[in-house]
Parts: C-alpha cells; sequence; structure tokens
C-alpha cells in the first residue's frame, strides 16, 4: 500500500506490521510499486516483531525519503528470495520511452534496486539492464552507472 511521507511519520510503519484501513487500487498496476492507494482511517493492528538476527537484510522503521540516495541494480531473484523485507531493497514500475521522437510510445516494467550500504553480504547486481529503443537498438546500461550513483557514499553507508 502506498503511504505519504506525513503518514509514515506519524505511524512509523515497518515491514512486517499489521494495518487496517481503507485504500483504492492503483489505476494502472504497470506504473505503480503497490497495489492500493489514497490510503485512509489507517490504524496499526501489531507492530512487527524485532528480529535478533544481525543485518544485512535491515528490518525496522525506513528512513525518510531523503535518505535513499544513490542506488544500485539489484538481481531480481535477490530481492525476492533476501532482500524484500530489507528496508533498503525496492522493486519499482519503470516507464521505458522507446522513441523519443514518439513519446507517446513507452513499455512498462518492474525493475528491483538497492539503496543500501555498498558493504552488504547479500547484494548481488544481477545482469546489465537493457533499454529497448527506436528501430530495433537497444541501450545497455553499463556497471559505471552504478558506481557512478554511489560514487559520493562511503562503503558502510
Amino acid at each position: 500500500m502506498g503511504i505519504g511521507r506525513v503518514v509514515q511519520a506519524k505511524h512509523q510503519f515497518q515491514a512486517g506490521d499489521e494495518v487496517s484501513g481503507e485504500a483504492v487500487p492503483v489505476a494502472d498496476p504497470r506504473r505503480e510499486p503497490v497495489e492500493f492507494c489514497r490510503a485512509s482511517k489507517l490504524r496499526l493492528l501489531v507492530r512487527a516483531a524485532a528480529t535478533d538476527v544481525t543485518p544485512p537484510p535491515w528490518h525496522g522503521v525506513p528512513p525518510d525519503l531523503e535518505t535513499y540516495r544513490g542506488h544500485r541494480r539489484l538481481a531480481a531473484c535477490t530481492y525476492d528470495t533476501r532482500c524484500k523485507s530489507c528496508l533498503w531493497g525496492c522493486r519499482m514500475p519503470v516507464t521505458i520511452i522507446v522513441d523519443h521522437w514518439k513519446p507517446e510510445k513507452k513499455r512498462y516494467r518492474y525493475e528491483t534496486f538497492c539503496y543500501g550500504p555498498k558493504s552488504c553480504s547479500c547484494y548481488k547486481p544481477g545482469p546489465t539492464r537493457k533499454v529497448p529503443g527506436r528501430k530495433g537498438m537497444t541501450w545497455e546500461e553499463e556497471d559505471w552507472v552504478d558506481e557512478d550513483a554511489t560514487a559520493h557514499r562511503e562503503w558502510d553507508e
């Protein structure tokens, strides 16, 4: 379920919490990372139990959005098996404009990202991403893109 920063600041939700409330399905699931939006009357029923496991994956209340800076591509199978509950793991919809001369021509897909420390032992980058272009061309996102996005971060941040 998608919520705003004010609601998150008030409730401090985290993975594993049981919540009740009202929401509506998203209009276009290809373009949203959640199934429901416009949540109201939210109430925390059960707080997720604290785990005695040393991270990774990291659990608990996620930081504010400004802290999520510099992502790296994350292998989808690693996300599904180890990083789905981690506060640094992310599966997001991506809109691809195939032809910039015809911006209405779009494709949609989900991609997985890691915003966690570079030192994370769970992290696996997976294959480079290939983006379709006009007239059958393909652009491949090379490793330097991730390195550039996280160049300002230290090994453990």
